[in-house]
């Protein structure tokens, strides 16, 4: 097995079809807590312990895929350009929601490292748990952080988001597609973006502003 990991096609081919199943099983069942990125690492993982398959050849099988995930981050500029005048419009609020957002997100991180005695090393891995992966680990790394931590603290963060954000706006009465835009992107990044992007078409050009604002933002602050 852990030859045939080595190959890329094999860790590929495992991955889309455990993303596919994911997504069958909510369109079937119809929950937000079957989350399809959540049900596809459950699927590999159990894939890779029943066969005794290395994660770290899994890792290197699929060197293709994660190189995309940049472009990809990229491509989400097109509904911004979609809705480029409503964003102009909005600007002051959405940068001040973000702003807010992003610096909340590292100040609670920090305090929570001071109060249950986190070692600097783990605090400094979390504290990029809010922005995308292609920032946040390198943010991690150039600290000294463990980029492990920080891969796994930024999916969970994005799943959280992408599973409980609708219940927390209808909970707090957030209505405005711009208010729930800020917060999907800001507090969920990518993972986030594609939840808000179900939500509404300006919902996720926000989105997609917020996660691109806070993620250069908390690169400025962090270190």
């Amino acid at each position: 097995m852990t030859e045939l990991l080595s190959i890329g096609i094999l860790p590929l081919a495992l991955t889309l079809i455990a993303f596919f199943l994911g997504q069958k099983l909510q369109q079937k069942l119809k929950s937000p807590l079957l989350n399809p990125i959540l049900i596809a690492m459950v699927l590999v993982l159990l894939f890779l312990t029943a066969t005794g398959g290395s994660v770290k050849d899994y890792q290197a099988g699929m060197g293709t895929l994660s190189w995309l995930l940049t472009p990809a981050t990229v491509c989400l500029a097109v509904p911004m350009y979609e809705q480029f005048q409503l964003l102009k419009k909005n600007l002051p609020a959405i940068a001040a929601g973000v702003a807010a957002g992003a610096v909340s997100c590292l100040v609670m991180v920090l305090l929570c490292g001071i109060v249950f005695g986190f070692e600097p090393e783990l605090t400094v891995s979390l504290m990029p748990k809010s922005i995308t992966t292609a920032i946040g680990v390198s943010l991690s790394e150039m600290m000294g952080g463990m980029t492990g931590i920080t891969t796994a603290s930024i999916v969970f963060t994005g799943i959280f988001a992408n599973i409980m954000g609708p219940a927390f706006c209808r909970l707090f009465r957030i209505t405005d597609p711009i208010a729930q835009g800020v917060a999907f992107g800001t507090g969920g990044h990518v993972i986030g973006t594609a939840k808000a992007n179900e939500l509404g078409p300006l919902t996720g050009a926000v989105s997609s502003l917020s996660l691109v604002v806070a993620g250069l933002l908390t690169a400025v602050v962090l270190p």
